[in-house]
């Protein structure tokens, strides 16, 4: 087989790391940076999702309805599909550490906009802030995550990072639900504005500094992208975002429809499916370094095979039960998976790769709901979530297509990085 190497570069996923960064790792992985990227991410997530907690409120206090406060979710998507992959760009020698505490203070302004605001136009601006933060976040983990772990556990270190988005669906945005029970919705942003100013604060104190990538520009993207097997990557990864969406928007209503399941019952799978996500995104980062390979289409498969059990066997409980829980363990784990797979297959574009993948996110969020909506109302929850299943399935086969292409082994490493080539 012919080299691949002038076309795909192969760096250590850890090259560009501070030395600072070393000499903090224990076990391969520096746990005081990930504890406070995991909180960061807790704080951001769960500021992003607070609106949908505590929407009628908010609605009432602005004189609006539900539908149009629930645009506060919306404009972070959008704004984050912009930020994200042009952030690298924007400020090309910035270190990143500090461009992460200012992102963070940026999101605490934002919280404390939504709190003081007066009206929906005030609101959505304050929201706008929060979008461009929470995108820029993302977009930089898996370059912080390599100078916090060593190449072979930059999964691990993704997953201890994403824990913190499963933490805050499980718990975060449920206690401000419980906090504006008995207090202002408006309190619950000013707490959520104090938390992040802490993580701020965390932030600058507890990571290491961590020079800005060389080659940052709107080119590099571009010539990421071009990279083999990189395109078909990220259009699975979009594919897999696009089709987990159009049906977990509806995810009550396909619970709904489930013989012999109460109010309670569906609140109670609710549950299952944040717990599951919360699970699977420890499994998964367990496995991920070692099992990249099979992951990166398998997720897909399981996630579409799942969806299609909620989605069609309406009569039969303990399989749709299967199916939430099984559904919520996929996604859960499913931005470690595809930023551990740009990790090892770009090693030397983890800020522009890093910025796809969110982009290619939030491009998938503001796609799916509107979708998904379009189906079920024309066709129901079968239909919908059958076509969500076979778009899950594209992602999939796109994905095994993308790991022939980079030639990824099962150890994650790409066939031409050093040491996975025959003599």
């Amino acid at each position: 087989m012919s080299s691949k190497t002038d076309s795909v570069p192969v760096v250590h996923a850890a090259s560009h790391d501070a030395p600072t960064a070393r000499s903090h790792r224990a076990g391969g992985l520096a746990w005081p940076g990930l504890i406070v990227m995991m909180a960061t991410s807790f704080a951001l997530v769960t500021a992003e999702f607070l609106p949908s907690g505590i929407l009628t409120p908010m609605a009432e206090s602005l004189g609006v309805t539900p539908g149009q406060a629930g645009q506060t979710v919306t404009v972070t998507a959008i704004v984050g599909f912009v930020v994200a992959p042009t952030i690298a760009s924007l400020v090309p020698r910035l270190d990143r550490r500090t461009l992460l505490v200012w992102l963070a203070v940026i999101a605490a302004i934002s919280n404390l906009g939504v709190a003081l605001a007066p009206n929906l136009p005030v609101m959505l601006a304050s929201r706008v802030l929060l979008g461009a933060a929470l995108s820029g976040f993302w977009a930089m983990t898996l370059t912080i995550a390599a100078t916090l772990a060593s190449p072979e556990r930059l999964g691990r270190a993704m997953s201890i990072v994403t824990l913190g988005t499963s933490v805050a669906t499980v718990a975060g945005v449920p206690i401000a639900v419980v906090i504006s029970t008995f207090a202002d919705w408006r309190v619950v942003f000013f707490g959520a504005a104090a938390v992040t100013l802490v993580v701020a604060v965390a932030l600058r104190f507890v990571l290491p500094p961590v020079p800005a990538a060389a080659g940052t520009g709107m080119r590099q993207l571009f010539e990421t992208l071009r990279r083999p097997g990189i395109g078909l990557g990220l259009t699975g990864h979009v594919l897999t975002v696009l089709g987990q969406l159009a049906a977990y928007t509806f995810l009550r209503v396909a619970l709904e429809r489930v013989d012999g399941l109460d109010a309670a019952g569906v609140a109670v799978l609710l549950v299952v499916y944040g717990v599951g996500g919360f699970a699977g995104n420890l499994l998964i980062g367990a496995l991920v370094d070692r099992h990249l390979r099979v992951l990166a289409f398998g997720v897909p498969a399981a996630l579409a095979l799942a969806i299609l059990a909620v989605g069609l066997l309406a009569g039969t409980l303990p399989a749709v039960i299967a199916g939430v829980l099984v559904w919520g363990m996929g996604f859960g784990g499913w931005l470690v998976v595809v930023n551990t797979w740009l990790g090892h297959v770009v090693p030397d574009r983890l800020e522009a790769g890093g910025g796809l993948v969110v982009a290619g996110f939030q491009l998938a969020i503001t796609l799916g709901a509107a979708v998904g909506g379009i189906l079920i109302d024309i066709a129901g929850v079968p239909v919908t979530f059958t076509i969500a299943a076979i778009v899950l399935a594209l992602g999939s086969v796109l994905f095994g297509l993308a790991n022939r292409r980079v030639g990824l082994t099962d150890d994650a490493k790409p066939l031409d990085a050093p040491g996975t080539r025959a003599a």
